[in-house]
Formats: structure tokens, sequence, C-alpha cells
């Protein structure tokens, strides 16, 4: 659908502050939750979209690498090599050698085909917007219970102050709130989605304010828009009504993660405080600053990766901002190579510069993913339920494997030794504050797996305390009835019923005697530690023992 190049016919250009291309990619991290409270996700649950869901529009997407020549690029080529091996095993697994099969990528993308554009109202005094969908992706991963949701949009001749609202207003996931006449704060007034004739397909329902409300008073979760309930169906919100094997729920803020590529007329000719308000998407304004001085004092330092901010080069003065919610990408739109669609800028954009965010954010999703874990299987412990605390250390077992498992898999500080591929991926990481993230979570499932292993030790102690009890006050009956082989009863030439009848009264009292002991072995453990001691007298070792059958305070 997108063209290798963006074309710009002479004598139709915008008007000034426009903006001739727009590329915005939305990306949604969320939690795959089971379908009964407590129970595991499954390791495979894209394989649900295709076998169980038939009349799903979701499709499971052939990549270009297992496709054939046919549908792939020297862009594909491009993106492959940027990145470094265990990266490239990650992302596109592993083909065929000499030496047998290969191994696919951990990644599963479908796509669905049947949304084609988008009509967007940013405010209800702005006109509409009609914008081209490219692409809308769901991303799954192995041994994750993450799903990315990607959307990527594509308008010409907008107008700077259109884009600035779109990039600000358009991901989220519901409003935060209403102003005094009922409409959104910060959302979009209205979007629809719409098929290739143009048809609504759905609508958002923003405006709705009471059923918003009656939602998060009812579950104590935020309701999702309709129009990304519409998108992502047949997936469902966890805490609706809905029927549905593959479920939901928010992970992270309701604010989705965002990369932009905007091509304008002369980089040069926009003030600082346009590309603070692109940088960290603080929607349209005048030429003030959308933050106090101080507060972007640092801007350029903190979020500018300024290496081809100059007028030499083959894509001059292209600046690239990262705030880790968002990475931004402005440049000349005369410039032919930051229009090229197959080997310039917009194609790194949509490649490298993609996977690489995306990378960053499937890290950051995950470990907020074992974390809620965590928090879920300690809501679901009652430690005086023994099948709560069964299912309890089942729980933290699968966490702390799994997490294992993303450590080794997905779990990297560098993706690229290119200059640009690595400084954006430290930025994006940077930002979202990863590292610090990465140790906290690992402190905890640390924390909880000794716990888990302290309290292992503790009952074999307990056990081991116990057997030795009654292994020591069994000592003396055994010595005493087996003292030279005696017999106290002689009962070799008995009838079979009363060898029997004495076996069985044998027996049952020995397993009562033995029982008794076992419940009685810690006071009778108490009472050996007092026994062993040589410097107590004998009426403390006395009172010790007659202590074993006192009651408690609660008895």
């Amino acid at each position: 659908m997108q063209p290798a190049t963006i074309d710009l016919a002479p004598g139709v250009l915008p008007p000034a502050r426009a903006v001739h291309h727009l590329r915005q990619i939305l990306l949604w991290p969320l939690r795959l939750v089971a379908r009964r409270r407590g129970e595991d996700v499954g390791r495979r649950p894209w394989e649900l979209l295709g076998a169980d869901m038939p009349g799903s529009p979701w499709q499971r997407m052939v990549d270009e690498y297992t496709g054939g020549l046919e549908g792939f690029h020297e862009r594909h080529y491009n993106e492959f090599v940027t990145f470094l091996p265990y990266v490239q095993q990650f992302l596109y697994g592993e083909g065929r050698g000499r030496h047998g099969e290969g191994s696919e990528s951990s990644m599963h993308v479908f796509r669905r085909r049947d949304v084609r554009a988008v009509r967007l109202q940013p405010r209800v005094d702005m006109q509409t917007l009609t914008l081209q969908v490219v692409h809308a992706d769901l991303y799954f991963f192995e041994d994750v219970d993450v799903v990315l949701l990607s959307v990527e949009l594509a308008g010409d001749g907008l107008r700077l102050s259109d884009a600035q609202e779109i990039l600000y207003r358009f991901g989220r996931g519901y409003p935060s709130g209403w102003d005094a006449s009922g409409q959104p704060l910060h959302a979009m007034a209205g979007v629809e989605w719409l098929d290739a004739h143009g048809a609504s397909l759905a609508a958002s329902d923003s405006q709705a304010r009471d059923k918003f409300l009656a939602f998060v008073s009812e579950h104590r979760a935020p309701r999702i828009a309709a129009h990304w309930e519409f998108l992502l169906k047949p997936l469902v919100p966890d805490h609706s009504e809905l029927e549905g094997t593959l479920r939901y729920r928010q992970i992270e803020y309701y604010r989705m993660p965002l990369m932009a590529y905007l091509a304008v007329d002369d980089p040069r000719t926009l003030a600082r405080s346009d590309f603070i308000r692109l940088g960290l998407v603080t929607g349209a304004g005048e030429n003030d600053l959308p933050f106090a001085e101080q507060h972007v004092a640092d801007f350029e330092q903190r979020h500018c990766y300024d290496r081809f901010w100059s007028d030499a080069g083959a894509a001059p003065r292209t600046r690239y901002m990262c705030c880790g919610h968002a990475l931004v990408v402005v440049g000349d739109a005369r410039a032919e190579f930051y229009r090229c669609g197959d080997r310039g800028v917009l194609a790194q954009f949509r490649h490298q510069h993609f996977m690489l965010f995306l990378i960053a954010h499937v890290q950051k999703a995950s470990l907020l993913m074992f974390s809620d874990r965590l928090v879920d299987a300690l809501k679901r412990l009652d430690v005086a339920d023994p099948e709560s605390v069964k299912r309890f250390k089942r729980a933290i077992r699968g966490v702390y494997a799994a997490f294992l498992r993303f450590t080794h898999r997905y779990w990297f500080h560098e993706v690229s030794e290119q200059a640009q591929a690595r400084a954006l991926f430290r930025m994006c990481t940077g930002q979202l504050g990863l590292d610090p993230l990465y140790a906290e979570v690992k402190e905890r499932m640390h924390d909880m797996n000794a716990y888990l292993d302290a309290d292992s030790l503790r009952r074999q102690a307990n056990t081991v305390v116990r057997l030795t009890v009654v292994t020591i006050f069994g000592l003396v009956g055994t010595v005493t009835t087996g003292f030279l082989g005696m017999n106290l009863l002689a009962m070799g030439d008995s009838p079979m019923l009363p060898r029997l009848l004495a076996f069985a009264a044998v027996f049952v009292g020995t397993v009562w005697l033995t029982i008794y002991t076992i419940g009685k072995s810690k006071r009778l453990s108490d009472f050996l530690d007092v026994l062993s001691e040589e410097s107590l007298p004998w009426r403390v070792r006395l009172v010790a023992l007659a202590q074993v059958w006192q009651r408690t305070r609660d008895g």
C-alpha cells in the first residue's frame, strides 16, 4: 500500500509549517491472562487465533524471510544485518542449514487487513482528518504472556498543529476524563475505523462518560474504548462480560508508546518549542514552551540524537528525539534519501528503528507482567489452606522459570554495533528505566524463590526432627522387646486366628503410638534438648517432661 518514495507534486505544496508526510506507529503492550483466574495462559496463545477462532480477522503473517524472494526486499536485508546475531535469532529465527532443521522466530505476528483507514477528529472544533492504516498487527512472544498491538498510520499534506494533535491524542486506550461539556480530555473527540470502501467499521464512544464511570465503579478496572476493543477482537478485555479464550488487561499506562516520522519543508524553520512538543508529544501549541524553561533546559542533551543535525549528508537536518514513551524523527522532505522507503530514513524508521523500539517495550512489558504475576500469586495465597499453599508454590516456581527463560532469550543491552541503532536503543532503554526495573523484578524473584527454598528446608528439618524423636522413643520399645531375641508371648504354635488377632492388636497399638509420638514430637524434641543439657538439674528436666502433656493456653 505504501509507496517506496513519497512524491511531492510541484505547485501544490501545503502552507507553511506543513507536514508533507506523517507516519505514526502505535505500540500497545497488553498482558494476556487466563480465562479463569489462577490458571496458566498457555505457552502458545497465538495458536488459538488460528485453531479455535476460524472467524478471526487476524491472519498469521508468513514473514519475508521464509516467504521466498518475491516478498523479500533490500529494506528487509538492511533490517536483518543491523542487529547482532543473538538478536537476529530472536527476531527472525534460524534458517535450515547443513546440520539439519533451523529454529523458528520467538516472535509471532498476526495482521488484519479489513481496516484500511481511520477518520479522526482531534477536537470538536477541528475538522476531521482521514489517514491510511498501513498495518494493524499483533505481536506474540514465546514464554511471556504479553501481546503488543501495532497500528501504523500514514497521512500527507497535514498542518504541523494537526500532526501534533494526532500524535498527542490518538494513542489512548480510554479517556482520562471529560470537560464540563462532556468532551473527552486529551483523547480524540471522534475515531472511526474504515474499510477499503470508506464504510465505517467501528467508532469511538469516548463521550459516553456514564459507561466508563459505571464500569470502573463495578470492576475497579478501566473500560477500553469501543474502537480499540473492536480492533483487538476476538481478544476481549479481562474484566468485561464478553466471552473469549484470549483475554487481556492493561499492563502499562493508558497512553500507548508511539513512533513518529515527519517530513517537513525545512526543519530549521521549526522553533525550539516545536521540537519539544514533538519530542515529548505534548500536543499543538503556539511558539511558547509547553513546560517551564527549567524543566526543558536540558532537552537537547537528554532527548535529542543530533548526529545528522547538519547541512551535510544524504539526509541533512535530520533530528531524532526519544523520551522512552516516544521515538520521533523529523527531517527535510526535499531530501530524497530522507523520503526513500526502500533505503532511506523512512525505510530505517519502519524497519530497524521500529524493531529496536519494539524490543525495548517488549522488555518493559515482560518485566511488568512478571511483577503482576507475583502479585496475583500472593493475592490467591491462603496460608491456612494446604492446597492454596501448593498452588502458590507451583505458581512462583513457574514464574521463576519463565523469568529465567526471558532473561536468556530477550534480555540484552546491546542490539547492534551500528552507531545510530546502538545509540537510539540506549536512549529508549535509558528513558524507560529498564535496568532498575529489571534489577527490582529480579530481586523480588530471588527473594520469593529464596523464601520457598527456606520454607522447604524448614519443613525438611521439622520432618527430620519428628522422625528422630519417633526413632529415639521407638528405640526403647525395640530394644526392650528384642533383647536377646526375647518374645514376651510365645505364640509360634498357636492357631492362626489368635496370632492374627495379636498381630492386629500390636499393629494398631504401634501405629497409634507412632502417630501420638509424631503429634507430640515438637514438645518431645524440646524435652530432649533440655535433657541433653548437663548443667540443668534433674528437677528442671522432669518439669520439661511434664510439659509434654500440658495443655496450651489456647487449649
